[in-house]
């Protein structure tokens, strides 16, 4: 039984040594070694889309006066996350360098949260910055916490540098400039947040940075990359000048940052 049992074992570890070492050798040797899409890369023109998981936040300065009790921030800002998708163009410049617009849609919602009404109610008889208002006592649910919804048709024009292909990878570093228009802005309303209407700029400008890693399978290249996005203007439409100051005059400037897991298929 004994002896039954040695050799068993001995079987065992001889099929497993035998397994791992065939594993190893399909995946780490480099003779006769297959190369996905060799030529893909040697095109002048490509094409593909990519799908982003986003995170969208604003990054504010708040007013000294009305934004801040002290060292207290009075206005805050929760981040949500949210989804887009898009196309990609790319022309290839040389042979570590190509030039990529990738234009896309993002679905994003921001939750900005007003704690101002008991401090800011002490300026109700009007001061250098504002004029004389009748005072908020007891706020609703709406007017202290507002939903801002967008919609952004991003276009960014981006430099991407990589380098050698390693087996069927290949890393690279991305950065360049982005054009954005939001489409739920309500910049040209009348309405502001006395009527809950949250206002922002439509055409917006910033800049881009994104690490990836290339992947080259037998049909298609898909590429992991993640994307930082940042906007350069302020996208804070002031509320009306009769407007109690306890809602956009907290706020001095207001500047959407973007982080991006983005998976890309060409």
């Amino acid at each position: 039984m004994k002896q039954r049992f040695i050799k068993i074992l001995s079987f065992a570890v001889l099929l497993s040594s035998n397994f791992h070492a065939q594993t190893f050798n399909n995946l780490f040797r480099t003779k006769d070694r297959q190369d996905n899409l060799e030529d893909f890369d040697l095109k002048k023109f490509s094409y593909g889309f990519y799908l982003a998981a986003n995170n969208f936040d604003y990054k504010m300065v708040l007013s000294p006066i009305f934004g801040m009790d002290g060292n207290q921030n009075l206005v805050e800002s929760k981040a949500t996350y949210s989804f887009g998708a898009g196309l990609i163009g790319k022309m290839r410049l040389n042979e570590f360098l190509d030039l990529r617009i990738e234009p896309g849609l993002h679905f994003v919602q921001r939750d900005l949260t007003f704690n101002t009404f008991d401090h800011n109610s002490q300026y109700s008889g009007g001061t250098n910055y504002n004029l004389p208002f009748d005072p908020i006592t007891d706020p609703t649910e709406e007017q202290i916490k507002k939903v801002v919804k967008s919609t952004y048709v991003d276009i960014p024009i981006l430099l991407e540098v990589h380098g050698d292909r390693w087996y069927n990878s290949r890393p690279y570093a991305a950065a360049g400039i982005n054009y954005l228009v939001n489409l739920q802005s309500n910049q040209t309303s009348t309405e502001d947040n006395l009527l809950n209407t949250f206002r922002t700029t439509t055409h917006n400008f910033g800049w881009s940075a994104e690490i990836g890693i290339q992947l080259y399978f037998s049909r298609f290249k898909l590429t992991p990359a993640i994307r930082g996005t940042f906007f350069s203007n302020n996208e804070l439409v002031s509320d009306n000048a009769t407007t109690q100051p306890y809602w956009t005059p907290a706020i001095s400037t207001m500047q959407t940052r973007a982080f991006m897991l983005v998976l890309k298929f060409e």
